[in-house]
């Protein structure tokens, strides 16, 4: 007997590189009792697009019609120009949650903090992604009123945060990932600084640091400032003595500070600058990778929704800013599949990538309302702003064919280009369907109507996520980002270690007659081609790695993308082992100076476990 969980396919099958298809029977494919598949590729496909397809009944589409948008969303994933998040291909049909990403607040009581954390627990047990801000909790050594006594302090409630993830994914088909956020005004600001210098604290979480844009000016301009915080729950000010043990301050070590005082409180070099806090940033970026920075203000002048209250955090790799009990759902189109290689016409076959963009924004919009959220909280604001984020992938691979330097002016434009034409398909998509089925609810109390004088269905269409699985099963290079070497071993679910050869390098190398398996070993010892003399100069010149990039290129890049994005870009600023906390504080100066939303920075070996590596 068929199991009614297994979808007939209305198309030809993917063709799937040995990787992909690990990947796909590891964590995606359905398993009988016994933990063996029972599911194709291709039946996984055809599962999910059947899911995408009948919520097209919801607007008055026929059964036959329903069958041909079953067909189209098959054929749309099957030929790997577009995927959607992991949580729609792992759970459509099954489970019901849908959607990646999802951010929740933690209100300043013991009831609102455990709330959150069954809320988390739930999220990402069906495989969603958390994002805070702890912001509001009170400072540690603050007064609690119904116990006479004092808080811990934010730190220690992020740690049951932290437990509660490592409890879930346990159990479950996919690792919990957060984002953790402070506002650099908080008290407790330093101990959230240095919270992650340690390797095994949070590592179920990233961190970024808050910082506005009157800060920002501060540092930049009068660094020697004193550095002010805030208490959230009484707005009282204070300054931070340099006195302080960083790991277990409390609120009655600081100085109390008002800008009535006639004069400071005496001896101001004994309290920290905003300078001082900006290279603590710095050395600790330089040093783990985090914390990342976040710039809270430009974040918020793109709230789609301002009427509904501030954005406080975002997803956990960053790219979509969500106000509390927001949730989304991502997709990214392989640009990989779109470059046209014969030499006649244009590069890029930009007719059938608009056509894509469109179908992906009705797909991703689909989602919204086949999408069973676990938190009831999350269902209202997802349904009245339905927030999608449609992104890209493949672009190391477009570049390559096109033999085009990813640090070179023509990279950057081309990415500008790419992304501003993506993003003007898509709000044209986003109309299109707002004339079909309505705006998004919220639209008449937006930024849409308010500025933009224009019908949307979704409040928010385009982002640039990492793609890191889903770019696995495209066979394509992850997000915006460069390859991190031509040869390397990616590590898989189960430690196993695969050797992956760059397929658009290794068809020039061996055109061009100067591949061998000696070649492979040799970019294998530094992840490079740059100092290898027997390959061609033009061939080095384009298939530049990660590492091989400045990191000004690196930013560059961020925000040519970002110029053209409705919520924000994830992006990783990859440093050399050497790079010293003066490039690091110029790569976050220049993220500010042209217009990026955040910015992360990575350190080469800064860590022992990364997912791909060289030996």
């Amino acid at each position: 007997m068929t199991d009614p969980r297994i979808y007939p396919v209305p198309g030809e099958e993917p063709v799937l590189g040995e990787i992909a298809l690990k990947v796909l029977q590891s964590r995606y494919l359905i398993k009988d009792e016994q933990g063996v598949c029972i599911e194709t590729p291709a039946q996984l496909f055809s599962r999910v697009a059947s899911l995408v397809a009948q919520a097209e009944a919801r607007y008055g589409v026929s059964g036959g019609e329903i069958r041909q948008w079953h067909r189209k969303y098959y054929e749309l994933m099957a030929s790997l120009k577009f995927l959607p998040n992991s949580p729609a291909l792992m759970n459509a049909q099954r489970r019901g949650t849908l959607s990646a990403c999802f951010v929740l607040p933690i209100e300043d009581s013991i009831e609102g903090i455990f709330e959150a954390i069954k809320q988390t627990a739930l999220i990402q047990q069906a495989g969603g992604g958390t994002g805070f801000s702890f912001d509001r909790l009170r400072p540690t050594g603050d007064r609690v009123a119904s116990s006479g006594g004092t808080t811990s302090g934010p730190i220690s409630f992020w740690r049951v945060f932290s437990e509660t993830t490592n409890a879930i994914q346990q159990g479950a088909f996919r690792r919990g990932a957060n984002m953790g956020m402070m506002s650099i005004e908080h008290p407790d600001i330093l101990k959230f600084l240095y919270a992650k210098q340690s390797l095994k604290a949070f590592t179920n979480f990233n961190v970024s640091v808050k910082i506005t844009d009157g800060w920002m000016k501060k540092m930049l301009y009068s660094s020697g400032d004193l550095h002010v915080v805030k208490n959230p729950r009484t707005q009282k000010r204070y300054l931070l003595p340099k006195r302080l043990h960083v790991a277990d301050y409390s609120l009655d070590e600081l100085s109390e500070f008002s800008p009535e005082h006639d004069s400071l409180p005496d001896g101001n070099e004994k309290y920290y600058s905003v300078g001082d806090i900006w290279k603590m940033i710095v050395k600790c970026a330089r040093k783990t990778g985090e914390p990342g920075v976040v710039f809270i203000d430009r974040i918020n002048r793109d709230n789609p929704t301002p009427e509904l209250g501030d954005i406080e955090a975002t997803n956990p790799c960053g790219e979509q800013p969500l106000l509390p009990y927001e949730a989304c759902t991502l997709g990214s189109i392989n640009l990989a599949r779109f470059v046209n290689v014969t030499g006649a016409g244009e590069d890029i076959a930009w007719s059938s990538l608009a056509e894509t963009v469109q179908l992906a924004v009705r797909f991703l919009d689909n989602i919204l309302d086949a999408c069973d959220y676990p938190v009831r909280d999350t269902i209202r604001l997802a349904q009245a702003n339905r927030k999608i984020g449609l992104g890209l992938m493949g672009f190391a691979d477009c570049l390559f064919m096109l033999g085009i330097p990813y640090d070179s002016q023509r990279g950057v434009d081309l990415g500008e280009k790419i992304m501003s034409f993506v993003n003007e398909n898509a709000r044209k998509a986003g109309s299109e369907l707002a004339a079909l089925r309505g705006p998004f609810p919220n639209w008449s109390n937006s930024i849409w109507r308010t500025e933009r004088k224009q019908k949307v269905r979704n409040a928010s269409i385009t982002c640039i996520a990492p793609t890191g699985t889903i770019s696995i099963i495209a066979d394509c290079s992850a997000g915006i980002e460069p390859l991190y070497s031509l040869v390397f071993y990616r590590q898989i679910l189960d430690g196993e270690k695969i050797l992956q050869v760059n397929p658009v390098f290794r068809q020039i190398a061996e055109s061009r007659g100067f591949y061998s398996e000696k070649l492979e070993n040799e970019i294998l010892k530094t992840g490079s081609i740059q100092k290898i003399a027997d390959i061609p100069a033009d061939v080095r010149e384009v298939f530049k790695c990660a590492y091989d990039i400045s990191p000004e290129w690196h930013i560059r890049m961020q925000a040519a993308f970002q110029r053209h994005c409705d919520a924000a870009v994830s992006k990783t600023i990859n440093l050399s082992e050497r790079a010293s906390a003066a490039v690091v504080d110029n790569a976050y100066k220049l993220a500010y100076e042209l217009g990026c939303k955040g910015v992360t920075i990575y350190r080469r070996h800064s860590r022992s476990d990364e997912p791909m590596c060289l030996d």
